[in-house]
């Protein structure tokens, strides 16, 4: 046994500069990630988007490059550790800068919201109280209010910032459960919905699969949901939607109707002020999903499109898709700040009441996180760097992009346009010469160009043709690289092309 009179030496302390909130440690950061982009200059890119090879090949690569799974006894430094994880991500991940990058409605990140995000992770605040990160909710407060000033939700208008889209459409219908429930003269907190009969979720056929998702974690089941028809420009039908009404029983709850501001496949937007109108006129609640529309209110040209979002109860827009915003910069917006009410929460170690009454209070009645970074910095650099004529102008740039990709696709018999672009996808198949095989022929062309690293575009199901057509596979172009040029736009149509005859002629030979 060790004598409590005896000494030990201490450990060597970390240097201050260990640490990333001091002035050494945000210059200790500083001198890491210029050692880090020293060696990402160095680093081989993969020629196109994505690394060329089989995903089995990429990803054993990856691993076998990030050595043995096991932690090591002695750290390998900071230099050593960023320089492995530069030239990992580098060489074996994607590049959503490249011009033939157009697959997801995932964007390059601007410069100056990733050198924003870094600042804010070297201050690790937090958003639930004010002794967690004062400077941080300043910050949400101020973009909260640009944003529900661009939406025209009024001066009372309230959100918060949440990790996804996905997120942000729970936390919507989470106020619109509670909602209907206080109308029902049930405690949904306190009771949960059980007591509310029959709930029902009305939502376009084209609606994101998250409002399913969400029905289900809020206890209402997907069952809940009942999809209304589109119209064909893929835009819920408001007659559909006011017969759905009209015809609920008193024994069914309706909870609220999602309306869609950019349908994730084609951009399309729901008619919302007829909607609103429809959903009002039932006293039930409107939550627009404007994850991927949203931002097309920074461009002039495209704002009109999303006229009666101000109508909306709540509403959901992503800055990490038309925003340029490193993931995750979703936000859930509400016309009524109240609509919080059923997340206060008091706690006696985060906000006491004398506490808050004081003005030591955060935003932990916001959401339904305890801890949250403050993501709301990135965004806010961003808006203040470029405005909204700045940013609208690279939503034009792609917006365009969208339509000369339009034309292309039109002026190429080989190819079928299915959906113009109303905001930056194109939607389009490859025709082939034999019908039964399209749908084959479609996948393996675009699985030939992950292979081949050439190109990353999207894919998607869609009806295509008359009356009793049925979904096919299609290919989509997600265009939100706003420094592509036509001649990109060319050059990915092209690769389509190439790709397509080759699979053509290989699935001719095996079927033979």
């Amino acid at each position: 046994m060790t004598p409590l009179t005896e000494t030990r030496p201490l450990p060597a302390p970390f240097p201050p500069s260990a640490l990333a909130g001091s002035h050494d440690g945000l210059a200790e950061v500083l001198a890491t990630l210029t050692e880090a982009i020293d060696t990402a200059t160095t680093v081989r890119r993969p020629d196109g988007p994505i690394p060329a090879g089989t995903p089995a090949d990429v990803l054993a690569a990856a691993a076998a490059a990030l050595g043995p799974t096991e932690l090591p006894a002695e750290g390998l430094g900071t230099k050593g550790a960023l320089q492995l994880l530069a030239t990992v991500l580098i060489e074996h991940g994607i590049d959503l800068s490249h011009p033939r990058a157009a697959a997801h409605l995932q964007p390059p990140s601007l410069a100056v919201a990733v050198a924003a995000d870094a600042l804010a992770s070297a201050g690790n605040a937090s958003l639930d109280t004010y002794d967690s990160g004062p400077s941080a909710i300043a910050v949400e407060r101020w973009l909260i209010g640009v944003l529900t000033s661009l939406a025209g939700l009024g001066e009372r208008a309230d959100g918060v910032l949440t990790p996804g889209g996905s997120l942000s459409n729970l936390m919507g219908l989470l106020l619109a459960r509670d909602a209907a429930a206080h109308r029902r003269g049930v405690d949904a907190r306190a009771h949960g919905v059980g007591a509310l009969p029959g709930p029902v979720v009305f939502c376009s056929e084209l609606a994101h699969f998250s409002t399913h998702r969400a029905c289900a974690a809020l206890g209402l089941g997907e069952a809940a949901v009942h999809p209304v028809p589109v119209d064909e420009h893929r835009r819920m039908r408001p007659d559909a939607l006011a017969a759905a009404l009209d015809a609920l029983g008193p024994d069914r709850t309706p909870v609220a109707v999602v309306a869609t501001a950019g349908t994730t496949d084609f951009g399309s937007i729901d008619p919302l002020p007829q909607i609103a109108e429809i959903a009002a006129g039932h006293g039930v609640w409107m939550h627009v999903d404007a994850a991927y529309g949203f931002g097309a209110l920074f461009s002039r040209r495209l704002a009109t499109r999303l006229a009666g979002l101000e109508l909306a109860d709540s509403l959901t827009l992503d800055l990490h898709k038309i925003g340029w915003q490193p993931a995750a910069t979703s936000v859930l917006l509400v016309s009524d700040p109240t609509a919080f009410t059923s997340l206060d929460r008091e706690v006696a170690y985060l906000n006491p009441v004398d506490d808050s009454e004081a003005g030591y209070d955060g935003l932990l009645g916001r959401s339904l996180q305890t801890t949250r970074r403050p993501d709301a910095v990135k965004a806010a650099a961003t808006l203040l760097a470029y405005g909204r004529t700045g940013i609208g102008r690279m939503v034009d740039a792609c917006h365009d992009l969208a339509r000369h990709a339009e034309r292309r696709i039109l002026a190429e018999p080989e190819l079928e346009l299915v959906a113009p672009a109303e905001l930056t996808t194109v939607v389009f198949r490859y025709r082939g010469r034999d019908e039964s095989l399209a749908d084959d022929l479609n996948g393996a062309l675009r699985r030939r160009l992950l292979e081949s690293g050439t190109a990353l575009i999207g894919r998607t199901e869609a009806v295509t043709g008359g009356p009793g057509s049925r979904k096919r596979v299609c290919l989509k172009f997600t265009l939100l690289n706003p420094t592509a040029t036509t001649d990109d736009i060319d050059g990915l149509v092209d690769s389509v092309l190439d790709a397509g005859r080759t699979c053509e002629r290989l699935i001719e030979e095996g079927a033979a």
